[in-house]
């Protein structure tokens, strides 16, 4: 809608300062001709909002000039509201923060639009860790997160999986992330590598500067980030028939495979034949056990082999009487 179009550039334009037609198009996925029209309706609406040609030029506001949340949709106060998770704000010490926020926020909303974020408030909470995490003291993540927000580099006591399990590292922070209700910290300076905050045991700040490297983004980088782990944690595949009730307890990425490469078994009616990834024999061969007689393992030979090898081991000892 154009009137959601023309506010949109004034809070881009309120938010981010000077910007060409092009940038404004860019955000707004309109064309710059559309910008040059919406510029124009603004300025007839007394917006004090004037561009400048020339290759450094671009469309700012007057100094000072500042609009209000009148424009917000109900949709988009809602969402507002809805995005506040109070456990995540509080690890990191901003709780009072957020909640002086959501104040000052709900009360520049009209009313109606402010009886549709309390719903939303009231009817809808954000839970992010799954059901069997338990929580994992993070007693430096607002030590951790004062580097990343003043770009300092900091010496830390970091506790790893291999020997020397406790190692000292000198990290140049770059970002935090929330996974799964479990913080991790990107740091460099030797590229942008990942580290647990739970296992971090101490934090001595120095004061060298941490600079960004040029172009990082952290969203950019955490999903990249995602898909290399996926890739590393299941290099393997394994041709399975599955019945419907071993279809079902499938997840994650063998979930995604079994609906991609799936196809009805032409030998068991009912049955569902596919191409999974798996992380290793060892894996595979206890996953596939678990959901006994409901699947059966057709390649690689070698991962079939160990089944039929544990399944007539299991044979012999459950025949003995005692």
């Amino acid at each position: 809608m154009k009137s959601s179009r023309l506010l949109s550039i004034l809070l881009l334009l309120q938010t981010r300062g000077r910007m060409t037609a092009a940038e404004l198009a860019g955000e707004l996925e309109v064309s710059v001709r559309t910008v040059y029209r919406d510029a124009e309706a603004l300025a007839a609406a007394g917006v004090p909002l004037y561009g400048d040609a020339g290759h450094s030029g671009g469309y700012q506001l007057l100094a000072g000039y500042r609009t209000r949340l009148t424009g917000l949709s109900t949709g988009e106060a809602e969402a507002l509201f809805l995005t506040g998770m109070p456990g995540p704000a509080a690890e990191l010490g901003l709780g009072r923060a957020l909640s002086a926020a959501q104040l000052k926020l709900r009360a520049a909303l009209p009313p109606e639009l402010r009886a549709q974020a309390d719903r939303m408030r009231a009817r809808f909470h954000l839970d992010a860790p799954g059901w069997y995490a338990e929580h994992e003291e993070t007693p430096y993540l607002a030590q951790v997160a004062d580097a990343v927000w003043q770009g300092r580099v900091v010496e830390v006591l970091y506790r790893r999986w291999k020997e020397p399990r406790e190692v000292k590292r000198l990290l140049a922070p770059y970002g935090l992330v929330l996974k799964a209700g479990r913080w991790y910290l990107v740091a460099g300076p030797d590229g942008a590598r990942t580290y647990r905050v739970d296992q971090i045991l101490s934090v001595t700040e120095t004061t060298e500067t941490a600079d960004l490297p040029e172009g990082f983004d952290l969203a950019a980088h955490w999903h990249r980030t995602q898909e290399d782990f996926h890739a590393r944690l299941y290099p393997e595949e394994a041709e399975v028939r599955l019945s419907a009730r071993a279809a079902e307890r499938l997840t994650g990425a063998q979930a995604r495979a079994l609906a991609a490469t799936g196809s009805p078994d032409p030998d068991l009616p009912g049955w569902t034949r596919a191409t999974l990834p798996i992380e290793s024999a060892d894996h595979a061969e206890a996953q596939f056990l678990a959901l006994g007689t409901e699947a059966e393992v057709l390649s690689p030979p070698a991962l079939r082999t160990r089944i039929r090898t544990t399944l007539a081991s299991m044979t012999t000892r459950y025949a003995q009487v005692y």
